[in-house]
């Protein structure tokens, strides 16, 4: 895994680029649609919003050698924030996802030493979280930026760290579908390998001979297991078999 700081300077500039997003939207733009279905873009900045508020009861956790918080303590989060104008949920959400990027930053090296915390299942250290916050902020704030700009992509420099925490986020991400078969993805910028069982919703370590082969940008591969590489927004340098990707998006329907 790169460094704690890596994942806190990649989460500094997500935030700020989601802020220059924002601040450049007018009242009817921020109740227009975001690429998550059924959700405004308003609502895309109060989830982020709510879950800045989240992360933080999560940091509180891990740097005080406590456990994670029950999940009743997110309902009343999230009410407070649903119950939001528009405009003001856009306004909070810098404010708070600013609090909480300020906050890992300000972390001494023996704070960010010592942050542990059993998440979903997985022993975190504090560079799992900011994994973790890293791969949600920066889907989301493409959905906001596709909006405007059809041809926009999660940053390099995101990609280049998320992309191999893929494996974990397609073992919840992906939705088994029966006799979907087993594809083979080659990866460049950078380069990596996966293997893709549809079938079972699962990643293999290797690829049996009769895997589909399909090559793409690493920042297509990221999407694709996010649920947000449909055909208009798939650049013209993913090269896949006929119906491939058809089966994988519906493998990784989105979340």
């Amino acid at each position: 895994m790169p460094e704690n700081t890596e994942w806190i300077q990649a989460l500094r500039r997500s935030h700020d680029r989601l802020s220059g997003l924002l601040g450049l939207l007018s009242s009817d733009e921020v109740t227009g649609p975001s690429y998550d279905d059924d959700w405004t873009i308003a609502d895309v900045a109060s989830h982020l919003g709510s879950q800045a508020e989240i992360f933080d009861l999560f940091l509180d956790a891990g740097l005080a050698g406590a456990g994670a918080p029950g999940g009743d303590s997110f309902p009343p989060i999230w009410d407070r924030w649903n119950a939001m104008p528009p405009q003001e949920q856009v306004a909070s959400s810098i404010s708070a996802n600013e609090s909480f990027v300020r906050r890992v930053e300000s972390l001494s090296a023996d704070e960010q030493d010592r942050f542990s915390l059993d998440l979903f299942g997985i022993q975190a250290d504090l560079g799992g979280l900011a994994a973790m916050r890293l791969g949600e902020h920066a889907l989301h704030t493409w959905d906001v930026a596709v909006m405007a700009d059809p041809t926009a992509e999660v940053p390099a420099d995101e990609v280049a760290l998320l992309v191999d925490t893929v494996s974990l986020t397609a073992g919840r991400a992906a939705a088994p579908v029966d006799g979907a078969g087993v594809f083979a993805i080659k990866t460049t910028a950078p380069e990596r390998s996966f293997v893709v069982d549809g079938g079972a919703g699962a990643l293999l370590e290797v690829a049996p001979a009769d895997a589909t082969t399909l090559t793409m940008p690493a920042e297509a591969f990221v999407r694709l297991v996010y649920g947000r590489l449909d055909d208009r927004h798939t650049p013209d340098t993913v090269a896949a078999p006929d119906d491939a990707l058809d089966v994988l998006r519906t493998v990784f329907p989105g979340f």
